[in-house]
């Protein structure tokens, strides 16, 4: 399974927005710049955050982007979702209908395959652990390893 890169940019986007603390929306622009990412397509992204419920967005000048909750009430799995969409990733095709398995009674297919039930299993326990860990958990996380990382953040925000 593969995550675009746009799951990782929003991720740290709402934790920017929390350590950031402003009481002003934050325009895509100025959250693009600390992470040297190209705003429009950052932006796509936080337009699926708010169209998912984790941002909000305030347009105009003096528009851009706020957490639409605390970070202890977002998990991993909606940030996944709302980049990724809410789809299985995996997509069974049923080719054991096909070739030397098209000659099958109806009755022995009636079962999922096990191919289908293994990926299954797999994603549901993915699935389910993402959405067990909150974005507060990660951010814990980060600053248990990066102590500072909070005041780092505002402070290279407040320079540039």
């Amino acid at each position: 399974m593969r995550i675009s890169e746009g799951v990782e940019w929003a991720a740290h986007c709402l934790l920017l927005l929390d350590w950031m603390g402003e009481d002003r929306p934050v325009p895509t622009a100025r959250l693009a710049a600390g992470f040297e990412l190209p705003p429009p397509y950052l932006n796509k992204q936080l337009q699926a955050l708010v169209k998912a419920g984790l941002a909000t967005s305030t347009p105009g000048a003096r528009g851009g982007f706020r957490l639409a909750r605390p970070l202890e009430k977002i998990t991993m799995m909606e940030v996944v979702a709302a980049i990724e969409g809410p789809e299985d990733a995996f997509q069974c095709t049923e080719i054991r209908r096909r070739g030397a398995g098209a000659d099958t009674p109806e009755s022995a297919l009636r079962r999922p395959c096990a191919v289908s039930t293994a990926m299954r299993k797999a994603e549901l326990a993915w699935r389910r652990e993402l959405a067990a860990q909150t974005l507060a958990d990660v951010r814990a996380a980060a600053e248990r390893s990066a102590p500072r990382v909070g005041e780092s953040i505002r402070a290279w925000y407040a320079r540039n």
